[in-house]
């Protein structure tokens, strides 16, 4: 495809959705608490498909097939499972959640109320964490596909993508988000599916057997490359699990969607179903980086899927043009009003007004787009493995901090002892490094929790949760709260 031609069609897609966020708020005036909230305005398909597309970044395109490409059968399904679960996750705990905090706008919100000021900030950090690592992660992820496509220069759809995208949410804010994403998941959906039945209907046996195959070339000693026969990695792929599980909680978009639903009943529905289809297209996508592994070994894993596709027609490199924009609009926009959300709500405890969140908003963006370059800070180059390293990372440190922030929902969980159980889980690590080695690999393993092969390691990641689980229930026990929280849920 003519690079102009590229340049064009990416500016088209970028100024729909542009118009589409901007319409969304003109007109009518929206206070801080819409614009961070959007309280109770969303039916069970408006939730449905919102939290599909925010959670549907273009990272779907790279890592899955990645992941397939190493991992074989469960750490595809490992990942397709964990991609679904938080959303199963927010079905059950976020009707319960918004009922005991009918004005609430995240998690830390909660914690707060549950857990005092020092939770909050401590959620509050978590959160920004996980969900900045995940807004860089996607302006690098659209880099590399626009080059990979069009041979575009990866920095000009990064900068393209971040103004728009902080243009119309800054002005617009959660309602403007939930508006574009409705469209951007039903061109998702669209594009996606055709593009995959495309590639089945050209040669679904090769395709199947190729994702029976392991890698012909072993390069890496006794490590076999992906085949979805492969069962050796069950304990890799539950760690995905836990992990992302965890993190995801601490994506305060999801919990923006929580209380932009019109009820409880809503939520429930709308979560549900947005795990439904998630599921499968994450399993596909992983399956197809096992046809790649079983075709030989390549360069670049990251981007395993387009080696599928490399004789692909020019209709469908315009397609793939429109759905790569649509995919990292719909999470982008998501994250940076869930950053201000967290900024504001749970850093700042409410005092950032509504212009101060507008700038901010454009000010994170240059930020993030400089560390999706792939600069190098204080010796750490943050390349494709360095992002994995800090994702991984920020996903323990929410192990850590999931179990006690959900047990407050039981009445007889204490302020004191969610705030030690979580603390406890970061020391739950180290110990077990400790005692499994030394104590210097348990320091080694806050920075990075992965086994010999360079996959989660599961026991780094249950030891984070249950250590933290464990002291919070003790904890609580010995130091409870003077007036405990009714519970009318039972739990």
């Amino acid at each position: 495809m003519d690079i102009n031609i590229a340049y064009g069609l990416m500016l088209a897609t970028l100024g729909f959705f542009g118009y589409i966020g901007y319409q969304s708020a003109s007109q009518k005036e929206i206070d801080s608490d819409e614009y961070l909230s959007a309280r109770g305005t969303q039916n069970t398909m408006s939730i449905a498909l919102s939290l599909f597309a925010s959670g549907m970044g273009i990272w779907v395109l790279l890592v899955p097939s990645e992941v397939g490409y190493y991992g074989g059968f469960w750490d595809v399904f490992g990942y397709a499972l964990s991609a679904s679960t938080p959303f199963l996750l927010l079905a059950y705990v976020g009707p319960m959640i918004r009922k005991r905090l009918p004005n609430g706008v995240t998690l830390a919100d909660y914690a707060k109320s549950r857990a005092g000021r020092p939770m909050q900030i401590y959620v509050g950090l978590i959160s920004i964490l996980y969900m900045f690592t995940f807004l860089f992660a996607e302006f690098t992820a659209i880099g590399k596909v626009m080059e990979i496509l069009v041979g575009m220069n990866p920095l000009a759809p990064m900068i393209a993508v971040g103004v728009v995208t902080a243009g119309y949410t800054a002005y617009g804010g959660l309602p403007a988000s939930l508006e574009t994403d409705k469209i951007q998941a039903l061109a998702i959906i669209f594009l996606i599916t055709a593009l995959l039945l495309l590639l089945f209907t050209r040669d679904i046996n090769s395709l199947i057997s190729d994702a029976k195959s392991y890698a012909p070339e072993d390069i890496e000693g006794d490590w076999h490359h992906g085949s979805i026969t492969d069962t050796s990695t069950f304990k890799s792929g539950f760690a995905l699990v836990v992990a992302i599980t965890a993190a995801e909680m601490f994506s305060q978009g999801n919990w923006q969607r929580a209380w932009a639903s019109e009820d409880e009943k809503v939520l429930r529905k709308g979560a549900i179903w947005a795990s439904v289809v998630v599921f499968p297209l994450i399993f596909v996508m992983g399956f197809l980086g096992t046809s790649v592994a079983g075709q030989g070994v390549v360069g670049d894993p990251a981007v395993a899927f387009f080696y599928l596709i490399e004789d692909i027609g020019s209709i469908f490199i315009v397609a793939f043009v429109i759905l790569s924009i649509a995919l990292v609009c719909s999470s982008a926009d998501t994250l940076q009003n869930a950053i201000i959300a967290s900024l504001s709500r749970d850093i700042s405890d409410d005092k950032i007004n509504l212009k101060k969140a507008k700038l901010l908003t454009f000010g994170m963006i240059p930020l993030a787009i400089y560390l999706a370059t792939g600069p190098t800070i204080l010796g750490f180059t943050l390349d494709s493995g360095g992002v994995f390293e800090i994702f991984l990372r920020a996903d323990l440190y929410a192990a850590a901090t999931v179990g006690p922030v959900l047990l407050t929902l039981w009445d007889k969980v204490s302020a004191k002892g969610s705030l030690i159980g979580a603390i406890s889980g970061i020391f739950s690590v180290v110990l077990y490094g400790t005692l499994t080695e030394d104590i210097s690999a348990g320091i080694e393993y806050l920075f990075s929790p992965t086994n010999n092969a360079g996959l989660a390691n599961l026991e780094v990641f249950l030891s984070a949760l249950l250590g933290s689980t464990i002291v919070t229930i003790v904890g609580s026990y010995i130091m409870p709260d003077k007036d405990n929280f009714s519970n009318d849920d039972g739990w």
